[in-house]
């Protein structure tokens, strides 16, 4: 029997392990553990409860790369759908490789039943039934096979679908990432032609600023000019010392000229040639910036005060007389718009009449031309005064105050404060104060407009005939002639 038993053993061992062919390639160095289940089901038992699904895999990674996609930018996009390209395609090799072992599978299992139905043949009792367990293991196995290659073809198709979808996303993400290039391409052009502008418009600004510049230097030196030329009026210089001893030699031919005058009317005395018109004199350089005082010539005449007094214009001697509106007085300063006429003055007393005239035109002040001929090139000129009278009433303060002349209105001011402004219009008056004293050659009137008067007293009598002269030519500028009450402006004056 132990012979009957070796034999059939090694007989056994050879008939059931038929040899296998040298191309298998096995997935594992191992067969791998399978247990019986309920209802007599094969179930393989798994060595890492925590290794996930391929399936499994590609859903979290494609959730991972969703999530992702909305803080990822066009070019990292793109950069992941070319990863998860590449990662579908890895997927799809190894799908490839798992056919292969599943085809390799079915082989050994087919070829591990064969070998099993043919030694169930040979073999009875206890062994068959081993025999037969083996075979029904191998069958469920080959069921478990056949599910297990189903999910795999699913799998399979899943990861295709993914590998379209991924491969759709990477060419859009190309195409968007394209797009993105040409705009910014756009952009950059937008922006370099912007930049050019900007260029240019700093250009012709650099020019214009260049030009303007240069035009600002020039209109500052001839300011310079200007002042230098005004410093030299005003500065001891040769041609001031010249102007000084001009002035002094018409001081000394006016003083000839008025000893000449009082001589002539003593020699006419004398030969008994003494007239009703020769009972008074004036007396007072016949220039302006001066003033002519009305003297009578003998104690038997009557008082000045009791006399009525009006001043009169002639354009030539024997000419015709215009009234100056408020030379009433005495005393009387010519102002510049008596230069080149002859001044003429009429007494009554006792119902009866004299005149007195000055022997020839007013002459004008020495250097007044040229010193406003400096000023009139300023926007605005100023002068200290004083407020002598306002609306006619007498100004007690002796405040001084400056008077803005400009080209387009007047303006009195007492600190920061203005006391009066006005544009030129025809209801504003400016003279020289026709009475007042030795005073009346600085004093000049100004209404600035109907109801607001000032008696203005200057410095000197040069800037209070500057004042006027500036004012009446800044006026005629304007279209305004500015003069006097009820005075006619003649043409040019």
């Amino acid at each position: 029997m132990t012979r009957v038993t070796l034999d059939f053993g090694d007989t056994m061992q050879r008939d059931a392990v038929p040899p296998v062919s040298a191309d298998v390639i096995f997935p594992s160095s191992r067969f791998p553990n399978y247990k019986i289940g309920p209802n007599n089901q094969i179930m393989e038992v798994k060595q890492d409860s925590k290794a996930l699904t391929m399936k499994e895999v590609v859903a979290r990674e494609t959730a991972h790369l969703l999530e992702q996609q909305k803080r990822l930018s066009v070019r990292d996009l793109a950069s992941k759908f070319e990863k998860g390209l590449a990662a579908a395609a890895k997927l799809s090799d190894e799908a490839k490789m798992k056919d292969a072992a599943s085809l390799e599978k079915h082989v050994l299992l087919k070829k591990l039943r064969d070998a099993l139905e043919a030694l169930r043949g040979r073999v009875a009792g206890k062994n068959k039934d081993d025999v037969e367990e083996a075979i029904a293991m191998v069958e469920a196995l080959a069921v478990q096979l056949n599910q297990r290659e189903g999910e795999l073809i699913q799998e399979k198709t899943e990861v295709k679908k993914l590998a379209t979808f991924l491969k759709q996303a990477s060419e859009d993400a190309k195409k968007l990432v394209e797009e993105e290039r040409a705009y910014a391409r756009a952009e950059i052009e937008n922006a370099r032609a912007a930049v050019q502008r900007v260029e240019e418009a700093l250009q012709e600004y650099e020019q214009m600023s260049g030009a303007s510049g240069k035009q600002d230097m020039d209109e500052l030196m001839k300011e310079v000019h200007e002042a230098r030329r005004i410093k030299m009026l005003h500065q001891p210089s040769k041609v001031m010392d010249m102007e000084h001893e001009l002035q002094a030699l018409r001081v000394q031919l006016a003083e000839k000229c008025k000893y000449s005058i009082q001589l002539q009317k003593e020699l006419a005395r004398k030969m008994g040639e003494e007239t009703v018109s020769q009972l008074y004199e004036l007396d007072g350089t016949e220039a302006l910036g001066s003033f002519l005082h009305i003297q009578p010539c003998s104690l038997a005449v009557s008082e000045l005060s009791e006399c009525t007094i009006q001043w009169y214009r002639l354009a030539c001697e024997g000419g015709k007389q215009e009234p100056i509106s408020g030379a009433t007085k005495p005393v009387y300063a010519p102002e510049p718009f008596d230069v080149g006429r002859i001044l003429q003055a009429e007494i009554t007393y006792g119902g009866q009449t004299t005149s007195v005239t000055t022997a020839g035109p007013i002459d004008p002040a020495a250097g007044l031309g040229n010193y406003v001929e400096a000023l009139v090139h300023r926007h605005d000129i100023e002068f200290n005064v004083v407020v002598v009278q306002m609306n006619g009433t007498d100004h007690t303060s002796e405040t001084i105050h400056v008077l803005h002349i400009g080209r387009m209105r007047m303006k009195l001011c007492k600190g920061k404060s203005s006391v009066a402004k006005e544009y030129y219009s025809t209801s504003m008056q400016l003279c020289g104060v026709r009475g007042g004293g030795n005073a009346a050659a600085q004093a000049a009137f100004w209404q600035v407009k109907t109801g607001l008067s000032f008696v203005l007293a200057f410095e000197t009598e040069r800037e209070r005939n500057a004042a006027i002269m500036l004012a009446r030519r800044f006026a005629y500028d304007c279209n305004i002639m500015l003069s006097g009450p009820d005075d006619r402006a003649a043409p040019g004056s």
